[in-house]
């Protein structure tokens, strides 16, 4: 009887705790031990953040190779749903897009997959990676919460990328180890149970136990009381600065049990227009990462490499002041913006190394980059022209309303929209005329057709005198939707609270524009004979320029210095936002799939200030900590 029982034993002991081994890949929380469990075997991964949406695909193998190459064995990302359903009937899984690629590459690169689909992310995006026009379908919707017509939307996102990426889960063979629920929530002010269950469902549905479900959240008692979720494993974030004992007791509290995790440790700082740029110092890092790694713990570097917020896709963070985020996303990490590798690269290798094997591979040099000289470029349309309105004005509305529409009424994610009206007679013959309007997020305002004020919402410029003007003209800037701060999340842009000596403005003519790879085939010929330099006091200007390449296509950098503010295009793909006024960042990295043999056509879309010999640049090392100067006019 005793044998009997003894083998009854063996038998579910063994279904209990090696069921992993018998029936496959897995990934797992071994809770008595403290640790992962890979395939039934102990494990502990570090990992580096690298967001597929911030590099053309072309370049996803290269960083991934040398992220595997400094002895990580895994990758985070997130995912962006405005990337993937950036209008509401529209779904795009290719190109930059294809995430599934991505992870295909990553485990080619024998790298683990950290997941972290949202719905919300942050990440430094625009709107923290929500579609604007979720505030166009619903424009009183509470996102972040219990709100059902949200939950709505976020179940369709989060069906559509899961059903793609279920056959990609560890325990159906795949890389993808884990998978986030939302993203710090802990650190948003709703604190709502209910959502987050319901988000957790949504996911396990498709999860199962083929992968881990974790959350995140910075290691302050108020974050973790909100950000876990009961049944999902709890990690904390935390950067150089940091106890690693005091904070990893933290984690304890609501996690007793299980690896100790740091899924957001920082080798770097993100950046803002008009700050300095971010720096962390190696010693630092390399100090609290051999601590972190000597405890057994796993960790995440947040960011391993950064990349580019190419385009519109910047956001903004917000607590005394707005503040807009770079284009750049170098992060000072350990690979730069171009994926170059750094000293710090090498010293945090040095340290993984004592804890994990270093795979034999090449080690990573420096790429050789293009210095394609100085551009001339010719101004071909002022943006107030009707052939500008009717090339790149998409909406173009006249209504009789004191509150002129949004951004996203008017259907439009980004960049400008022009607002227009006609001061009413009772008011011209006052000795001078004072608009007042609260912009989001910049505006820049013209009486009788010619500039005369900036009305800024980071600096809080709410108002300019006119003098005794017939029409205005206000051109609003979204700057970037605002992805982390102490406000709602529901960041509508346009122009807001518009007054004319305290007098409501009741007649407007709204123009939104959009930019897109189409500017290449519509300005390629086209000739004009606008003459105005410096500051533009007649309206911002489309300006282009062509450029040879003979040899081997090699990235560079666009020198931006001596212009104004405003976006750049190189052969229809757009580089982001410059404004090297205000810095830090002065150039703006171009990637070589971007560029072509024989002839480039580079084109600016400039708001404020052309140099007077419209020259710009192209070099092979980048400027982003030029000194930030505070300016609201250009001079």
């Amino acid at each position: 009887m005793f044998l009997e029982f003894f083998l009854i034993l063996t038998i579910v002991y063994g279904s209990l705790c090696c069921d992993t081994v018998k029936n496959g890949p897995s990934f797992a929380v071994d809770y008595e031990n403290n640790q992962f469990l890979l395939d039934g075997k102990p494990f502990r991964y570090v990992s580096g953040s690298f967001h597929y949406f911030r590099a053309p695909r072309q370049y996803w193998r290269d960083r991934l190779q040398k992220m595997r190459a400094a002895g990580l064995n895994a990758v985070s990302t997130y995912v962006e749903w405005s990337l993937h359903q950036p209008e509401p009937d529209v779904w795009v899984w290719d190109g930059d897009a294809d995430i599934i690629e991505f992870i295909k590459l990553a485990q080619e690169e024998d790298l683990l997959v950290i997941l972290r689909p949202g719905p919300y992310i942050c990440a430094e995006r625009e709107f923290g990676g929500f579609p604007y026009w979720l505030l166009n379908r619903v424009p009183d919707i509470k996102l972040r919460t219990n709100d059902s017509r949200y939950l709505q939307y976020a179940e369709e996102y989060l069906n559509q990328l899961l059903i793609r990426v279920k056959p990609f889960l560890r325990g159906n063979g795949g890389p993808v180890i884990m998978v986030q629920i939302e993203n710090e929530y802990g650190s948003f002010y709703a604190c709502d149970s209910d959502y987050k269950n319901k988000l957790k469902d949504i996911v396990k549905k498709h999860v199962g136990n083929k992968a881990l479900l974790y959350t995140t959240d910075g290691s302050y008692r108020e974050a973790l009381r909100c950000g876990p979720i009961p049944g999902v494993y709890a990690t904390v974030d935390f950067g150089t600065s940091a106890n690693v004992t005091e904070n990893f007791e933290m984690m304890r509290e609501v996690e007793p049990k299980g690896p100790l995790v740091n899924s957001e440790f920082y080798p770097g700082w993100l950046s803002h227009w008009e700050e300095p740029f971010e720096r962390v110092e190696t010693p630092n890092i390399t100090k609290v990462l051999d601590e972190m790694l000597l405890l057994g713990a796993s960790v995440n570097f947040y960011m391993f490499y950064g990349g580019t917020n190419f385009a519109f896709t910047s956001g903004a963070n917000i607590f005394d002041n707005y503040a807009p985020d770079l284009t750049s996303y170098d992060y000072d990490a350990p690979l730069t913006e171009a994926g170059d590798p750094t000293d710090k690269y090498f010293e945090i290798k040095r340290i993984i190394s004592k804890y994990l094997p270093i795979p034999q591979l090449p080690t990573p040099a420096v790429s050789l980059k293009g210095e394609y000289g100085s551009v001339t470029l010719r101004p071909v349309l002022n943006l107030f022209d009707m052939a500008s309105r009717n090339l790149y004005g998409t909406k173009q509305v006249k209504v009789m309303t004191n509150d002129p529409p949004t951004f996203e009424a008017l259907g439009l994610s980004n960049w400008l929209v022009l607002y227009e009206t006609v001061v009413p007679e009772s008011l011209r013959s006052e000795d001078k005329i004072q608009l007042n309007a609260f912009p989001k997020d910049r505006a820049l305002v013209y009486a009788d057709g010619k500039f005369c004020g900036t009305l800024s919402r980071s600096h809080r410029v709410n108002s300019t005198i006119l003098g005794t003007p017939n029409e205005i003209k206000i051109l609003v800037e979204n700057q970037g939707r605002v992805n982390f701060g102490n406000i709602d999340v529901e960041d509508f842009k346009g122009l807001f609270n518009v007054s004319i000596n305290d007098a409501k403005v009741e007649y407007w003519n709204v123009t939104g524009f959009r930019f897109d790879e189409s500017m290449e085939s519509s300005l390629g010929n086209m000739q004009s004979t606008i003459a105005e330099t410096r500051t533009l006091m007649s309206g911002p200007q489309i300006l282009i320029g062509h450029f040879e390449i003979d040899g081997e296509l090699r990235d560079t950098y666009l020198n931006t210095a001596n212009w104004g503010k405003g976006i750049a295009f190189v052969n229809g793909h757009n580089l982001g936002r410059y404004w090297p006024l205000i810095g830090p960042q002065l150039t703006l990295y171009v990637p070589a799939p971007y560029l072509k043999k024989g002839k480039n056509l580079l084109v600016l879309v400039e708001l404020e200030y052309v140099p007077e010999n419209r020259k710009i640049s192209f070099q092979t090392i980048p400027v982003l900590d030029y000194p930030a100067k505070i300016i609201t006019t250009l001079k």
